[in-house]
């Protein structure tokens, strides 16, 4: 029965009609290609070809059902009906290679799954193997018709977007012009053009959901096939089996994820994902292939998966994915089959996962989320492993957490984290006993993350403080107790366990890790090697809490944030106590320049404080550190500040009657309140701001205004009205008869406390409330207040302030306001007129008086003037002036007065104290701001009392007085502010910093500008020996006025070099005007001071823009060098720090543009797309800059660099040795370009590399213990100055007429310079001497000029006689430099007997010098040894050395076509035949 319904079914398939010739074609190509059939038998065979084949599986299947007897031999059924089972396979073939079609239809799509199930139920039948079913080109497509007939993301995508275009084609015209055409591949254009007639490509849920049950059905068939069919034989379809397994472990969701069983329950699996779990198990059995193998290219598949990677066609190639729900799903159903296998192989497995471990520590992408998840899947993989294996791993961990790149480490140290989450595993006696430290959680604590909290990369050192904050703030008990005994210093038992640290000896720093080649790596894993690191010692806490402090400020932003929060987490936990210096440090960082940095600081201080509400010590610091933020620019910031002062204070403002001690938080309200009332005033008026932008918001109640006057009786008084008094002048509906009860308490009783002021206070914000009675009672009651002169200048200014509102309120014009003020202040006037004038004009005067009453009468009298400066008369400015007078007189002759100031007004007879005095200033000071006349004649006395004034609350004072005069006659008093300038250098700390307020103030708002002096004065702040004043110079220039003029540090930046050097030759730089006073204060010329001046630069350079840079750049060489090369300015030693700064900033590392510095984004990391268009963008602008800068170099800065640098030599100047310090740095920054960079002028490449080589053997030398001894080797007097310019620099000067002689090594051996050219260290070079541009270039001018001067010393030479080597020279030279040896050389022939004596004396030269003038010279640029004669006889003339052979020779670089030069030589023996050959032969010989 069974064969008979198989006949059928074959039959239908039209077995018997296909032709014989098809089908061994088919076979012939190996299944690679299918040939069309006969279009009728096609239409016939594929009309009803979907229920033949299921039929005919059916009919087959029993075959192979074991429990089905006597059904007989499927294979005898085909050759009793003369049927051909090839025939077959070629038909089921032709089914699966249609969909290789992406237009194959479901119909079709079906059939190639069940066509392909059909052949693996061949292959699974006995006798397949000798009948050869098995093909592995068929079985592979078979395989991959799962995949083929599943729509791929792409197919989809594809559909969408032509249904897309084609709606919008329908659209308007704009539409079209802008929509950009699709890119399609070119097997695509036929798809796309038949996609609109036909939607056979379209699938319907329906249709997807019959292909994934034949999907599904046909894997379960295959895996049957797996159990019985060994592939061992067959490695490549066992290879293309798992690949597809693999890849179909996401194909769909599991419900209730992935639970594997052994033996394989059909019944129970419902998804393709297990069945693909299933598939890659019964892989990893020994009758498929060998284990070890199998695995490695499993687990190399699976990795993708765990580290949520898209493998490209099981290639390494991968590209990231978005971390999504099924992805991570998919991650732990990977993890789960992983910790499965390696329970069923077990030993054989172990290995092989300890290389996935490996791989998954060094290919997790570097990114957050995919190294969290990576570090989880690591952690449960590790738990695998038997202690033996768990210790080797993680001694192969450790070495990796100390590997050079910067994604292991910071990967490393989120397994750590992970890894403390894990029950520490007990001590075993097997393991070895330097791994027994790795069982231990501390260890990996106190070692490994304390070690890279100090990490040359930033990220990691971030990371490594995040992962330290999280031991702490965590529920992770073992790493909380790690670092509190290391903080508590209790880690002997850690010591105990580490033992003596590793005792061999490493001397390498980097760790590398070792692998196969990639080729080698991609087709299976491959373990990785490292080398032995080095240990950290445990650090003790003084350590750790100095490296959280550095942390703290740290360049980079994120490392500041995570070493705040390290350090809050340790003040939080108690583990250690606050201390001044940690609180300080958080302070600083509420006004960190990362907008980030301060809201984290601030809400971090808050929680600190919240949780040690008791710490009046941390109180102050949050004071100081989290209100004055409320002013803060940033909107962010300054509401994260609101909420902090909110959190502390304001939600903890109840009734008094809920009020209790035990409540710490109300507790820590009022102590905060009690402290800015009695402590920290001066932080009152940031409340102001506050409770401004709180009223906008709407956030006070009426309830919380009741609340708030309950404390008003009680001890929280003078706070209560403090809050009060701000609270009233955004929101004055308040409870009016409770404070004007108050009031009237405090009047009547005479008690004038702090509440005073804020009651007055608010009595003035709440005028236009009262009735018109009860402020005309208050006006008398104010003025009755003051003139009783019984309050502090604090309460009389606020009463007066008071009294101002009260009569604004009482009156309903301002013609009425005056007449009133004029009336109560008026009296008020004459009450301390009528005081003042009995002082002055009694007998004892001052000496006699109330130093209290009169200052509280001076103070009044200014505060009252202001409201009614028509009740000021004349009588009044005199009596002021008349406490003017210093304690010993002002002299009247005015010989200590500046030319440009008159005399001063301000003497008397009467000598009064420095306290009368400094009121006494300030109430003419409001005198001057009502009366112009009076300011006219006061404000140059007033900046003199600046210069001569000892007191320090005087010229305080005087320096407000000015500023505000500024303000109100700005083109008056203007001239004056170089004066107010100088108190930058007073001797008090309280004057300067007071002056720099003041001064930023009117450059904030305007008033004055960046004319003369004022800015280097206010830059050379920048080296105040205060830090505080350092500090806050520096927030004022970066913060508050560079914001305005973002040009004004590079604008000023080249005069700065000239003003701080004192250099006042230049004919624009450095020209305003200034006394010597001025000049002897503000200097900072001198080389004592140079590091001063370099610390104002590099700050300037710190805050310019690339532009900015590079600009200045050109500047410097352009305005500064080539001055003194034009000879514009004089080179002399006047010159030498200006020359000297001038090369010190082109080299220092803040003038290089910071596009070239290569910085990971410190903020959310961006998309890839996104990171991916910014870092294309970088690199192409750093392109452009580069070659523009290169450019630059080359044409502008290094011929006029060459060109002073001849000069230097010549005169032997100090900066010469910062010229060559700048070159060797160019050398460094352009080491890959310097072949390009002097491509064009190889012979001044020569000299400048020769130059610096023996520069750098100079400073070796004066660092080495070794000295060289004069006149041991004698030079060419044509060896270049450079460095011995150096080394005599200091000592004696040489006259211009004098050349002067170099000192050299011994012979060394060649070497290759940079340049590409060979060279010697002990080589000579051509060196420029010019002192004014040339149109030639100037490797051209070096060349004939340093010829020139060879052979005319040579000449002076042979006239004058000459020393032996080694001797000192005779007449004016040898009595000038008794230590130098000159070498005498001469081109004179050596005969051959004398040539070999030479050898041993031989030295290296850039060049031969010739012995006379020659008219056109061949210079070689290579290395020429010439001999140097041991006596200076006549003879040596005739001698020649045989080395002169090596001579190489260059043409002169401004020839293009290097033809060789003829030398002006006639040779009696030549004639004119062979004139040619016999120079050729000269030029040989020479």
């Amino acid at each position: 029965m069974a064969g008979a319904a198989a006949v059928r079914e074959l039959e239908a398939l039209g077995l018997r009609r296909i032709s014989a010739a098809w089908v061994e074609t088919i076979w012939e190509v190996d299944f690679t290609e299918t040939e069309p059939l006969d279009e009728l038998l096609e239409e016939e065979i594929t009309e009803n070809a979907l229920e033949a084949l299921s039929q005919l599986y059916k009919s087959i299947f029993k075959f192979v059902d074991q429990s089905q007897q006597d059904v007989g031999d499927v294979w005898t059924v085909f050759a009793e009906n003369n049927l051909s089972h090839r025939a077959l396979v070629a038909v089921l073939h032709h089914f699966i290679h249609v969909v290789q079609d992406t237009k194959a239809s479901v119909t079709q799509r079906l059939c190639a799954l069940n066509a392909a199930g059909l052949y693996f139920l061949l292959l699974e039948i006995p006798g397949s193997v000798a009948n050869r079913i098995f093909h592995p080109v068929l079985f592979n497509k078979c395989l991959d018709t799962i995949k083929k007939n599943w729509p791929a993301a792409g197919e989809d995508f594809r559909k969408r977007k032509k249904d897309t275009q084609a709606k919008s084609s329908r659209g308007d015209g704009k539409a079209r012009k802008r929509a950009r055409p699709v890119r399609q591949k070119p097997n695509e254009d036929m798809f796309e053009e038949e996609d609109d007639e036909e939607d056979t490509d379209y699938l319907s849920t329906r249709d997807l959901l019959l292909i994934r049950n034949d999907i599904f059905s046909l894997l379960k068939n295959f895996l049957r096939l797996l159990s019985n069919f060994p592939l061992k034989e067959k490695p490549d379809s066992a290879l293309h089996c798992l690949q597809l397994f693999t890849d179909l472990t996401n194909f769909e969701p599991v419900p209730g994820g992935l639970q594997l069983s052994d033996p394989i329950n059909f019944e129970r699996t419902k998804t393709v994902p297990e069945l693909a779990y299933y598939g890659l198990k019964l892989l990893c059995s020994p009758k498929h292939g060998d284990v070890d193998k199998t695995l490695r290219c499993l687990f190399q598949r699976l990795l993708c998966i765990i580290l949520m990677l898209d493998g490209v066609n099981g290639t390494r190639s991968v590209a990231l994915l978005g971390v999504g729900q099924r992805t991570i799903i998919a991650r732990d159903q990977a993890i789960t089959f992983v910790s499965y296998i390696v329970d069923e192989v077990k030993e054989p497995a172990l290995p092989v996962l300890r290389i996935l471990l490996q791989h998954i520590c060094t290919k997790v992408p570097d990114k957050a989320e995919f190294r969290t998840h990576g570090a989880q899947a690591l952690v449960k993989l590790l738990t695998k492993l038997s202690s033996a294996d768990y210790v080797a791993f993680l001694d192969w961990f450790h070495k990796y957490s100390l590997n050079s790149k910067i994604s292991y480490r910071n990967f490393a140290l989120d397994v750590i984290m992970a890894l403390l989450k894990l029950p520490e595993r007990g001590e075993d006696p097997s393991l070895q006993p330097e791994h027994q430290k790795y069982l231990d959680n501390k260890y990996w604590i106190q070692v490994v993350i304390l070690d890279r909290c100090s990490d040359k990369a930033p990220t990691v050192r971030s990371r490594a403080l995040s992962c330290l904050a999280q031991c702490l703030d965590l529920n992770i008990s073992s790493a909380f107790e790690s670092v509190q005994e290391l903080m508590l210093g209790t880690t002997k038992s850690l010591h105990k366990t580490l033992g003596i640290l590793e005792s061999t000896d490493v001397t390498e720093n980097r760790y590398s890790l070792a692998t196969a080649a990639s080729s080698q790596s991609r087709d299976a894993l491959k373990t990785f090697e490292v080398t032995d690191p080095r240990e950290s010692m445990v650090k003790n806490v003084s350590e750790i809490m100095s490296m959280l402090r550095v942390r703290a400020g740290d360049e980079r932003t994120i490392v500041r944030k995570s070493a705040i929060q390290v350090l809050v987490s340790i003040l939080k936990q108690n583990v250690v106590l606050c201390t001044q210096e940690d609180l300080t440090v958080l302070q600083d960082r509420c006004r960190d320049p990362a907008a980030s940095v301060r809201k984290q600081t601030l809400q971090l201080t808050t929680d600190l404080l919240l949780a040690q509400p008791s710490n009046e010590l941390l109180q102050k610091a949050w004071m100081n550190g989290v209100i004055p933020v409320v002013i803060d620019p940033e909107n962010t910031v300054q509401e994260k500040a609101l909420e902090c002062l909110n959190q502390v204070v304001m939600q903890q403002i109840k009734n008094y009657g809920q009020f209790s001690d035990q409540d710490k938080r109300q507790r820590l309200a009022w102590d905060v309140l009690a402290l800015l009332v009695f402590e920290h005033q001066e932080l009152c008026r940031y409340l102001t701001k506050a409770f401004l932008l709180w009223s906008q918001q709407d956030k006070f109640s009426s309830t919380f205004i009741k609340d708030l006057i309950t404390h008003t009786d009680t001890d929280h008084a003078a706070a209560a009205w403090m809050l009060l008094s701000k609270i009233a002048g955004s929101f004055p509906k308040l409870n009016y008869a409770k404070i004007i009860g108050s009031w009237d308490d405090l009047y009547r009783s005479k008690n004038i406390d702090n509440r005073t002021t804020h009651i007055l206070s608010v009595m003035g914000n709440i005028a236009h409330h009262l009735l018109e009675e009860t402020r005309a009672k208050l006006i008398d009651e104010v003025k009755n207040l003051i003139s009783a002169f019984c309050s502090t200048p604090e309460i009389v200014s606020q009463a007066v302030e008071t009294l101002y509102k009260l009569c604004q309120a009482h009156c309903k014009t301002l013609e009425e306001t005056q007449v009133l003020l004029d009336q109560v202040c008026g009296e008020l006037i004459l009450i301390c007129q009528s005081y003042i004038s009995n002082i002055v004009f009694s007998d004892g005067g001052t000496q006699n008086a109330d130093e209290s009453m009169l200052v509280k009468h001076l103070f009044t009298l200014g505060e009252a003037a202001q409201l009614c400066p028509r009740k000021v008369d004349k009588q009044i400015f005199l009596l002021v002036q008349s406490f003017l007078a210093g304690p010993l007189g002002l002299s009247l002759d005015g010989s200590d007065l500046p030319a440009s100031q008159p005399l001063t007004e301000f003497s008397g007879s009467a000598a009064v104290s420095s306290v009368v005095r400094a009121h006494a200033f300030f109430t003419l000071g409001k005198l001057c701001l009502q009366h112009e006349d009076l300011a006219k004649k006061c404000i140059a006395a007033l900046a003199r009392e600046l210069e001569v004034c000892q007191d320090v609350a005087v010229r305080n004072n005087v320096i407000i007085i000015i500023c505000d005069l500024c303000m109100r006659y700005t083109t008056m008093v203007v001239r004056y502010i170089p004066n107010v300038a100088v108190c930058l250098k007073d001797s008090d700390p309280f004057i300067r910093k007071q002056t720099m307020v003041m001064l930023t103030n009117l450059l904030q708002d305007e008033f004055i500008k960046w004319k003369g002096s004022l800015f280097f004065r206010f830059v050379s702040v920048l080296v105040d020996p205060d830090e505080s004043i350092r500090s806050f110079a520096e927030f004022c220039l970066v913060h508050l006025l560079l914001k305005r003029n973002q040009v004004m540090f590079s604008q000023q930046f080249i005069e700065c070099i000239f003003h701080f050097n004192a250099y006042e030759k230049h004919d624009k730089y450095n020209k305003c005007s200034q006394t010597e006073r001025e000049k002897t204060l503000f200097s900072l010329k001198g080389n004592k001071n140079k590091e001063k001046r370099m610390t104002i630069y590099k700050f300037l350079l710190q805050h310019f823009t690339d532009e900015q840079r590079f600009n200045v750049a050109n500047k410097l060489a352009h305005d500064i060098l080539a001055c003194f090369v034009d000879g514009m300015l004089p080179v002399d030693m006047e010159a030498n720090e200006l020359l000297s700064d001038t090369f010190v900033v082109m080299s220092c590392k803040e003038i290089k543009l910071t596009s070239f510095q290569t910085k990971s984004s410190d903020d959310a990391q961006l998309d890839d797309e996104m990171a991916m268009a910014n870092a294309v963008m970088q690199v192409a602008q750093k392109k452009l800059i580069s070659q523009v800068q290169k450019k630059n170099f080359v044409e502008n800065i290094i011929p006029i660099v060459s060109s002073l640098k001849s000069q230097l030599e010549q005169k032997h100047i100090p900066a010469l040795k910062d010229l060559m310090q700048y070159l060797q740095e160019v050398m460094q920054d352009y080491r890959n370009e310097i072949k390009e960079l002097f491509a064009a002028d190889r012979q001044l490449a020569a000299e400048l590399e020769y130059d610096l080589k023996k520069y750098e053997e100079q400073v070796a030398g004066e660092e080495g213990t070794e000295c060289v001894t004069v006149g041991a080797t004698a030079l060419s007097p044509r060896a270049s100055p450079s460095v011995r310019s150096a080394v005599r620099i200091g000592t004696e000067a040489i006259s211009p007429g004098t050349r002067a002689v170099q000192l050299t090594t011994p012979q060394q051996r060649p070497l290759v310079s940079p340049f590409g050219i060979p060279t010697s260290t002990s080589r000579a070079l051509l060196t420029p001497r010019l002192t004014k541009r040339r149109s030639m270039p100037l490797s051209t001018m070096a060349i004939l000029n340093s010829a020139k001067k060879a052979v005319e010393m040579s000449q002076k030479r042979k006239t004058t006689g000459s020393a032996l080597p080694g001797s000192t020279l005779r007449g004016s030279r040898s009595t000038k430099y008794p230590d130098t040896a000159v070498s005498l050389q001469s081109l004179k022939e050596n005969t051959p007997s004398e040539s070999s004596s030479t050898n041993a004396s031989m030295t290296e030269r850039a060049i031969s010098t010739p012995d006379r003038t020659i008219g056109n010279v061949t210079f070689g640029a290579g290395v020429s040894y010439i001999s140097i004669t041991q006596t200076p006889t006549a003879e040596n003339s005739r001698e020649r050395s045989k080395e002169q052979n090596n001579l190489l020779c260059l043409t002169s670089p401004d020839k293009p076509v290097p033809q060789p030069r003829q030398w002006k030589v006639e040779s009696p023996a030549a004639n004119k035949t062979d004139k040619f050959q016999g120079r050729t032969r000269s030029q040989k010989k020479n």
